[in-house]
Formats: structure tokens, sequence, C-alpha cells
């Protein structure tokens, strides 16, 4: 059965890419237009300048439109930044009929009741995710709805930022004409693009490079049970090659996408670059062994902040399937190996096909591209949630709705709901009608 519609937006240090898509009859996700610009507002995942940011969005989003001939209106972005932290928690409501099967509703209710948590000044919950669930203390349960019980529980993974940080995006989401369906946060929209069942049931670390940061993600048992944000990434590499070589950042990113290598050993000594000289001035010549050098420090050090993570984690061990490399910085040759031989974990590099249709492009199924891929993913998984809850609640208004206008018309609209993901963003909205600086 064909999905709704579908639009993701990656809002990164480096580019933003709007992405749309939809899921065909097999199962499979279909792109049917995508759009990218570059970023000139974000900081190492933040929002830091809003009218660059606008501009590049709106920017993103015309090509979007452009290829794939839909009107774009609503979107699901992602999120990110060095403020995001997770934690555990577990959650339980005493159901008042036992004999009553478990309902969409309930598990609703379990979930809304996580928001209510208090957090730190100017701190907010971002999201909440259900690892597993508990009925009558029996653990272990993936699928509560339908069973019987009088106690339902849950373990849940909570993730949190500053509120400051998801206003900012918001404010540009509305100021580029578009609405926000849902905050997502990065690395498990990555986690929805390039991994399989079968490793997040083994143990695996998902690690996505992007400019301006390296987000982590750790599933065993097919539960999520850690994510992390990193702050560095391509961007910090490109500023070490701008400074050890002493050329300008434009030839720096050049230089280290075109000849650049994670492992020094892997080029010759007698390997050369020329690079133009500033106006009037001789060209400039580099080794590629130079050049690997000075990458390979700065990833190192990545990477060994991504191990840090790792055994913080306590899950070290338990993860068979060792470690995928994704993002634009996971396309740096040879950096899978470096990554092996710095954690001595297997490693692959995760390109975002793991669930498209086979009529992709090339250039889209690449790492760059796996988290607006990831987003379109999990935008589309969500919506089916909320379709679920609103069939337990049965509104008849439903049916007429969706016999108004063409398919590409219909947007997906979530229920003004204050449960589930959409509980946040409510409260930003909120804020800005109240405020009317905004």
């Amino acid at each position: 059965m064909e999905s709704e519609i579908i639009v993701g937006l990656d809002i990164g240090t480096t580019k933003i890419a709007c992405i749309v898509g939809r899921r065909n009859e097999y199962g499979k996700i279909e792109i049917l237009g995508y759009g990218k610009a570059e970023s000139i507002g974000v900081k190492r995942g933040v929002v830091a300048n809003i009218e660059n940011t606008v501009q590049s969005i709106r920017k993103a989003v015309e090509m979007a439109e452009e290829t794939s001939k839909v009107s774009i209106k609503y979107v699901n972005v992602g999120i990110a930044g060095q403020h995001i932290k997770s934690y555990q928690h577990r959650g339980n409501i005493m159901r008042e009929d036992p004999d009553k099967e478990i309902s969409t509703l309930e598990i609703d209710m379990l979930n809304q009741n996580m928001y209510k948590l208090n957090m730190s000044p100017g701190e907010e919950i971002i999201d909440v995710i259900a690892q597993e669930y508990i009925i009558d203390n029996e653990g272990g349960v993936r699928q509560p709805v339908g069973m019987l019980g009088s106690t339902l529980e849950a373990n849940f993974h909570i993730i949190i930022g500053q509120t400051a940080a998801a206003k900012n995006i918001y404010k540009c989401i509305k100021k580029a004409g578009l609405e926000m369906v849902d905050l997502i946060l990065e690395p498990i929209a990555s986690a929805e693009a390039v991994l399989s069942e079968e490793e997040k049931e083994a143990g695996v670390v998902l690690v996505d490079i992007g400019g301006g940061t390296t987000d982590l993600a750790i599933f065993q048992d097919n539960i999520i049970r850690h994510t992390a944000v990193i702050p560095f990434g391509g961007d910090i590499v490109t500023e070490d090659v701008k400074e050890g070589c002493t050329i300008i950042k434009k030839h720096a990113e050049e230089l280290k996408v075109k000849f650049g290598s994670a492992l020094a050993s892997e080029n010759r000594d007698d390997e050369v670059v020329a690079i133009p000289g500033l106006r009037g001035r001789s060209p400039k010549e580099i080794t590629l062994k130079n050049l690997a050098f000075i990458i390979q420090a700065r990833m190192e050090e990545i990477i060994e902040q991504v191990y840090f993570e790792i055994r913080n984690s306590g899950f070290e061990k338990k993860l068979i399937a060792g470690i995928v490399l994704t993002g634009g910085g996971a396309q740096l040759k040879h950096i899978d190996q470096l990554t092996e031989f710095t954690t001595g974990m297997d490693t692959r590099i995760g390109y975002p096909n793991e669930h498209l249709a086979n009529e992709v492009s090339d250039e889209m199924a690449i790492p760059m591209y796996a988290t607006g891929i990831g987003l379109v993913i999990e935008g589309i998984k969500r919506f089916d949630y909320e379709k679920r809850k609103e069939d337990d609640l049965v509104i008849p208004e439903k049916i007429t709705e969706s016999k108004k206008g063409s398919k590409k018309e219909e947007k997906p609209k979530l229920p003004k709901s204050s449960s589930g993901p959409s509980r946040f963003l409510n409260t930003i909205k909120d804020w800005f009608e109240n405020d009317t600086s905004a």
C-alpha cells in the first residue's frame, strides 16, 4: 500500500537537504525528488544565523519541489548539536480494566507521561522512545497492543535538548513558509536509512560523521540503547588542512574531498598535488602523505571520542555487528580501516539504500544523504503510528477528509493531541503564538 508523501529536511552544518519520498506498494521507499543547498547559517549542528538558514532552506525546498513536482508545506526536521543528551527512565500505568485489550491510546498515555518529567531550566524533552514493555512484571514485550494485564510498564530512552536550539529551528521553518510535523534526532533518522534489522538485533553502533557534528546511536537486541552527539565533524578536518597547508578554506575542502585519506601509510612519499596560488603567486605543492597525516590526526581524535561513548554505554562487548559509518565524512578514503585500527571493531560504510526502491539514482544512494532519507523513513513510520491512533479513536471526519483533493494535495497532518513526539512541538508553537516578537 502506498503511503502519504513525506518530506525530510536535514538542516546540516555544510548542507541543507530536502528529500521528498513515499513508501511504495512493496514497502520500499521511493524518492520522488530532492534539493540541496549550501548551509550558511548553521554551526556545529545549531542554527547560528536565522536569515541565512531560512535562505538555504528555501533554496533546498524550491529545488525539491521542482524535481518532485510536489508542493511542499509539511516537513520532518532533524535535530543535532552538542546540547543533545539522553538517558533511560522507566514509566508505568495501572490499567482500569485488566480484561480489556491494551490499546494504542494506553501506550500513548504512557509515552505522554514521560514528557512530564522535570528538566533543568532551558532544557526540554525532544523525544521519548519506548525500548521494551513490561506487562504484569513480565518483561521483553515488543508489541503490547492487544495483550491483557493490570499494569503496563516500559523502559524509555529519553532525548533532551536545549529549548533555545529547538525554538531557533522552528523559527527558521516558519519563516521559510513551512510547517514542522516532527523534530527527529538525526542519528535515529540515519540509523533508519542504513542499518538492517539483523544488525540492530546483533548489536551495532551507527556513527554519522557530518560537517559540524558526529552523531552516534547504539542498538542492541533491536532496542536503541544509547545516543550521543560529538561536537566535531568534517569541517574541523578542513580547518586543520587549511592551517596545516596554509591554503584558503575552499582549496582545503577540495583537497580533502578529492585527495584526502584517513591513513597516511596508504600514500607514497612522491605523490604531490599543486594548489593554485593566490593572485600573482606561484602554485603551492603539497604532498598527499602530509595531507593524510593532518587528516588522520583529527579523525583519530573523533574516532577515540566515539569509542569513549561506546565504552561508556556499557554495551561494548555486546556489539556483534560492530560499527557502521555514514554521513558525508564516511566518504573519506580509508576511514573504515582507521576506525577498525582505533577501536578493534568490525566497520563498514553505511549507504542509505537498505530500504530504497531500485529506481533511486546513484547520486542519492550515498552516505551524505543518509539523514535526509532517514527523516523520510522515520516520518512515514510516525505518520502510520498516528493513523493507527486515529483508528483507535474512530474519527468519522477522517473518511470525508481522505476523499478531498488529489494525492499530491494530501499532506501528512498529525492530530492536534499533546501526546507522542508532537507534544514538544506544541510547547514551542504555543511559545511562538504567545510571543509577539516571533
